[in-house]
């Protein structure tokens, strides 16, 4: 499966510092340092049906913002995203709309390309989908039942939690807040014949009417927690530096990734820090697909909304902050984007040297885009209230903002 093209990301002068930001598995902003000259990353993509949605486009530009300060510091990052692009949701809307699971599946993984390089999101070396990883799902779920990390219950075949001694440290959940959150998050706590309620499917075997692939485990088709890990596995090994997506899949499914590939390699840790983004809500709710209160990336580009101006209503938004959409943010951030297009476009202007410094610091520092954003407004203000002398200014500010918030002036 192939991912979007990639803006180019202007070079700036010095290098950017290295990257504080919030892990959840240890309740704390660290720096997390890639190990080697290259930082790897995995975020968990969508089941593409309803995309994309604010609250995608609102996780997708925190790991943006990740890669970008990275790269600013002068890593080399490799970035593997996921599309599940075959699992109960999908293949419940696209029985509900009379359409072809494929067909909707492909058509709504189009449409989430076409947002994200309308959003200059940089892309992932490695784009996967469910489907195309089974060869490598397979071997792993073979390996847990071996070792008796994994049992079956009438042909679908679970992962015992029992075998991981470290499972909850991820989310920090106790067994008495997981059994409800698992239960709204697709897992199956009352099923007959599990070990324990809280044990995860691997492997669910063919059922009528539903796809399914011919393999060693027999008919059927994968869980939705293995199918990341075997991605993550094959792309980036163990111990990679960040697992991220929203805060709504710390539990169950990050919890139950590192404990999949964490039983079945016998290493700690799957990754090396846990990165989740806030929830955006819309109408006194989170944006979700059960719900239908969605606004999408599409319909306001369809509207004529300036992609940037998407972007920047964003970032306005600390990515770990749950908040709410309303059209304020967008009058907001088109008011800026006016701002800063003209700040850029006059022959001169303050130094931007002090701007990119307080860039770079605010990023770093747990990806703080709204100092960023203020910094750049302060600097626009002066630049269209009294000009200056420096000629270069409007050039490096505007390389500034491309570079590091990901946003053509």
């Amino acid at each position: 499966m192939h991912a979007w093209p990639a803006s180019e990301v202007p070079a700036l002068p010095g290098q950017g510092l290295p990257l504080r930001i919030y892990d959840t598995a240890t309740s704390s902003v660290r720096e997390v340092v890639p190990t080697g000259p290259t930082a790897r990353l995995y975020v968990c993509g969508i089941t593409p049906y309803d995309a994309t949605h604010l609250g995608h486009a609102a996780t997708y530009t925190t790991f943006d913002l990740v890669q970008r300060v990275w790269k600013d510091a002068g890593h080399d990052v490799l970035y593997v995203q996921n599309v599940t692009d075959v699992d109960d949701p999908l293949l419940e809307r696209a029985v509900a709309t009379g359409q072809d699971w494929t067909v909707l599946a492909e058509r709504e993984t189009a449409l989430f390309r076409e947002d994200m390089t309308a959003l200059r999101m940089l892309p992932p070396a490695h784009y996967i989908g469910a489907v195309e990883s089974i060869p490598w799902i397979v071997p792993l779920v073979q390996r847990l039942l071996a070792s008796g990390a994994a049992y079956e219950v009438d042909g679908d075949v679970y992962f015992s939690v029992e075998s991981d001694p470290r499972f909850g440290e991820v989310s920090g959940l106790t067994r008495e807040q997981m059994l409800p959150v698992f239960a709204e998050r697709g897992g199956d706590p009352e099923r007959p014949g599990k070990k324990n309620p809280l044990d995860a499917l691997l492997w669910l075997a063919a059922r009528p009417g539903e796809p399914a692939w011919e393999t060693e485990l027999g008919h059927g088709r994968p869980g939705w927690h293995i199918e990341c890990v075997a991605i993550a596995l094959q792309f980036l090994g163990m111990d990679f530096d960040i697992q991220g997506g929203g805060s709504d899949l710390s539990f169950p499914h990050h919890e139950m990734g590192a404990a999949h590939a964490q039983v079945a390699l016998g290493e700690h840790p799957y990754a090396r820090a846990y990165v989740h983004a806030g929830m955006v809500g819309l109408d006194g709710h989170k944006m979700s697909k059960s719900r239908g209160n969605l606004v999408f990336v599409s319909a306001l580009r369809r509207d004529g909304v300036d992609p940037a101006a998407i972007r920047l209503a964003l970032l306005a938004h600390h990515y770990r902050s749950d908040w709410e959409w309303t059209p304020a943010d967008l009058d907001t951030a088109l008011t800026r984007l006016a701002a800063w297009r003209d700040a850029v476009s006059r022959p001169d202007g303050p130094s931007a040297q002090a701007l990119l410094a307080e860039v770079r610091a605010a990023l770093a520092d747990d990806l703080d885009a709204p100092a960023a954003l203020a910094a750049v407004d302060r600097w626009a203000a002066a630049a269209r209230a009294d000009g200056g002398e420096d000629t270069g200014a409007p050039g490096l500010v505007s390389r500034t903002v491309d570079a590091l918030l990901g946003v053509a002036l």
